[in-house]
């Protein structure tokens, strides 16, 4: 067992929306012997946290200068609306038809909107949080865009969402330290790229097994029995001619 697999945990940060069962329990069959210990961390600071873990599923992009990321998916954006608003009433919407409606962004935000593909009016007082946020949009204060998985975990019965076409994305990785890739961060980084159990990436190749030598004694016996006494290997023995008759 590499040295590293004998830590007592691995420690991973998780971003809210980011779902890890599927791989917790991945890991829990792979290396029972090691922890995995998921620690929930705001968006916001989870580059920070960082150095208190050994890896992270964080909201994309990071600093690469001394991190390393691979990229995992990127999300669905909705928008967030009251169930009787009327833009409940579509399946699928654009900026554009949120063009008359006041954005709720908070101060967490995880989407870019520095090049926004319609003019979209926001709140003057931005909450602080994603929480505050739907918090307002159920006052029927404003609308919120966010990804997806954040839509569902701050799922209420008073809202709902819809999908938003043209509206900015948010990525989520795998992110960790340049100056700490262990062996179990080579192990995360094939459970989440979905490598099998039997995969060698990351560990020593296996030695292949010794061939059995064959025993000398035996095999001289053996050939010594294969061989007629007086003849010569490779040669028949003689025939004897019968003897002549006289006349």
């Amino acid at each position: 067992m590499p040295e590293d697999h004998q830590a007592a945990a691995f420690r991973l940060l998780v971003v809210p929306g980011v779902v890890v069962d599927r791989w917790a329990r991945t890991w829990s069959q792979r290396l029972p012997e090691v922890e995995l210990e998921l620690v929930p961390v705001e968006a916001a600071d989870a580059q920070q946290r960082l150095a208190e873990a050994d890896a992270g599923l964080m909201r994309l992009p990071v600093d690469q200068q001394d991190l390393h990321a691979i990229p995992l998916y990127t999300e669905t954006t909705v928008v967030v609306v009251p169930i009787d608003h009327l833009l409940a009433a579509a399946e699928e919407l654009t900026l554009a038809d949120l063009a008359d409606e006041t954005l709720t962004q908070p101060l967490d935000d995880v989407l870019d909107w520095t090049a926004p593909a319609a003019p979209v009016t926001v709140t003057a007082d931005r909450p602080a949080t994603t929480a505050e946020a739907v918090e307002l949009v159920a006052a029927s204060v404003g609308v919120l865009v966010v990804p997806q998985s954040l839509a569902r975990a701050y799922h209420r019965r008073d809202l709902t969402y819809r999908v938003l076409t043209d509206a900015p994305t948010s990525s989520v990785g795998l992110v960790w330290p340049r100056d700490r890739h262990t062996d179990l961060v080579e192990e995360m980084i094939g459970l989440v790229r979905g490598r099998t159990a039997n995969s060698t990436r990351g560990r020593g190749p296996a030695e292949p097994a010794a061939r059995p030598k064959p025993d000398a004694a035996a095999g001289r016996a053996g050939s010594a029995a294969r061989q007629q006494p007086g003849a010569r290997r490779g040669t028949p023995p003689r025939r004897s001619s019968p003897p002549r008759r006289g006349r």
